[in-house]
């Protein structure tokens, strides 16, 4: 019980979200459905409360002597990375956010989607839909990595 949850807390960390706790359960021999599981309730647990309050505590805080330049920061990233993302997807926002989140690589995680979907003014349902279903694609690429599928692969048609 204490492995799934370190996977759950594990899941919840920006950054490392799902990415990190699907290998730790791996790695410790923990069985992949129900950590796979464990893990996307914990890297979606946060995403409607980034969605609904992360903007309004970042525009907040700007301003704030000790907090504000992180702050600026934070939402000059976000603003510049979600019209990135609306510029490429156009009107398939949807699975450019889906996909930004789906495919792990370092910094584009739930948190990140979450943040951008939300300084994009993408209503609440599509975004969090979106985030699901790319934190669930983030959790079978890892899941596979994870268990050696994409180094099987390579030997065989190397």
């Amino acid at each position: 019980m204490k492995s799934y949850l370190i996977v759950f807390l594990i899941s919840m960390v920006p950054l490392i979200e799902l990415r990190g706790a699907i290998p730790y359960a791996i790695g410790f021999g923990l069985p992949i459905v129900p950590s796979y599981i464990i893990a996307i309730i914990g890297n979606m647990l946060p995403v409607p409360i980034i969605y609904l309050f992360a903007r309004k505590v970042l525009v907040w805080g700007k301003d704030k002597p000790l907090i504000g330049k992180f702050f600026t920061f934070c939402l000059e990233k976000g603003e510049k990375g979600g019209k990135k993302l609306k510029a490429k997807a156009g009107r398939g926002l949807f699975a450019a956010l889906l996909l930004f989140v789906g495919i792990p690589l370092p910094g584009t995680g739930a948190w990140t989607g979450t943040l951008a979907a939300s300084l994009l003014d993408m209503d609440f349902k599509s975004s969090v839909l979106a985030v699901m279903l790319g934190v669930i694609l983030a959790g079978i690429i890892m899941g596979a990595a994870s268990a050696g599928v994409f180094g099987a692969l390579g030997a065989i048609f190397s």
